[in-house]
């Protein structure tokens, strides 16, 4: 799956949820608890199909739920107090994360927003890896929409790129941005991303 080529690239575009982190459990019941008031609820199923790779104010769009900002906050701070406690990184994922700093030139590139993705990075020691961490703070339009992916891009300089991304709207957006696209499954991400760098 590719824009320009499978050479080596010069850089590495990683998407969080899903792909460094195995958080999309933690989101789902975060949803359930706060849309439970409302007698909505999302099974394992209707999460995947609805809400994977999408940024949480579309889906509160979607589900045209009243004080939407309002849920949207109440479900990020259940999202937050999650991982706190459970932190989403494989042991595999940090070793290799340090491993290809050292090599590639990296950014993160998350729909999610920066109060959710940087405090997990920053408790596992992982921040300092990448050179940029682009959020759904960063850019009007989120994926499916190539913006995210441009403006990381834009910021290091780079011209061969490689998007790592596990979900439809990720590899949408990966793909109209003219990128070189990798999908991957959280748990096998490490083993996926080191076959396709011949590491």
């Amino acid at each position: 799956m590719s824009g320009p080529g499978k050479g080596t690239p010069d850089s590495l575009l990683f998407d969080f949820d899903g792909v460094l982190a195995d958080t999309e459990r933690a989101h789902h019941s975060a949803w359930n608890a706060v849309l439970r008031p409302f007698e909505i609820q999302f099974t394992w199923d209707e999460y995947v199909k609805q809400c994977i790779g999408i940024a949480d104010a579309m889906v509160a769009e979607r589900l045209q739920l009243p004080d939407a900002e309002h849920v949207v906050a109440r479900k990020r701070e259940q999202f937050r107090l999650a991982l706190e406690h459970n932190p989403p990184f494989l042991p595999e994922t940090i070793e290799l994360l340090h491993e290809l700093s050292r090599k590639f030139r990296m950014a993160v590139v998350s729909s999610s927003y920066h109060s959710e993705v940087r405090p997990p990075l920053e408790r596992a020691g992982l921040v300092t890896c990448f050179e940029t961490v682009i959020c759904g703070d960063d850019a009007q339009r989120l994926k499916p929409a190539p913006d995210l992916y441009l403006l990381a891009v834009e910021r290091l300089g780079v011209r061969t790129p490689l998007v790592i991304e596990d979900s439809e709207a990720g590899i949408t957006a990966g793909l109209a941005a003219g990128l070189e696209v990798l999908q991957v499954t959280v748990n096998q991400m490490p083993r996926q991303v080191r076959t396709r760098l011949h590491l």
